[in-house]
């Protein structure tokens, strides 16, 4: 049986990446940290910090930035939120599709329209296929973009848009 992919995970993207590592979206210089555990999910490449890893914390303005590409104003749901990233390029994803890690774990899908506002939100429950949940959001004709968060602190994980077929 082959799967088709309806859709693409997107971490945030490599030019924005260069910008947060010199200024955040907060206006301030990125916090170096040596995660000492490991465990920190990183947004650039959509995997977990290796324990000793050097990481930086960063705000990030993801509704912020996709209204200003697209020139729209998401008025109240400007959010700018915590993330870590590599300090230097990284290799990005291993694959387009759902991270394999966080398969299995909760996390929080919001469904935004065209101008950058909440329009809809499901959680995806632990254990849960995330696939199913993002379909149903993406079919919705008034959604353009669904952006997932984590469930215990709310921060963006990865945006998810619909796949391009052709």
């Amino acid at each position: 049986m082959t799967l088709t992919q309806t859709f693409v995970v997107r971490p945030i993207a490599a030019d924005v990446l260069a910008q947060l590592r010199k200024v955040d979206d907060a206006g301030r210089a990125p916090v170096p940290v040596v995660d000492a555990e490991g465990g920190s999910p990183l947004r650039c490449c959509l995997r977990p910090s290796r324990p000793g890893e050097s990481i930086l914390l960063v705000s990030y303005a993801p509704i912020r930035r996709w209204a200003a590409a697209r020139g729209v104003d998401p008025a109240a749901y400007d959010e700018v939120g915590p993330v870590f990233i590599h300090p230097s390029a990284c290799d990005g994803p291993e694959h387009t599709g759902y991270p394999d890690h966080l398969r299995g774990a909760p996390r929080v899908m919001r469904a935004y329209d065209g101008n950058g506002r909440i329009v809809d939100g499901r959680l995806v429950a632990e254990g849960e296929d995330p696939e199913p949940v993002i379909d149903a959001l993406l079919d919705d004709e008034r959604v353009a973009f669904v952006h997932a968060r984590a469930l215990g602190f709310g921060c963006f994980t990865f945006a998810v848009e619909r796949a391009v077929s052709g």
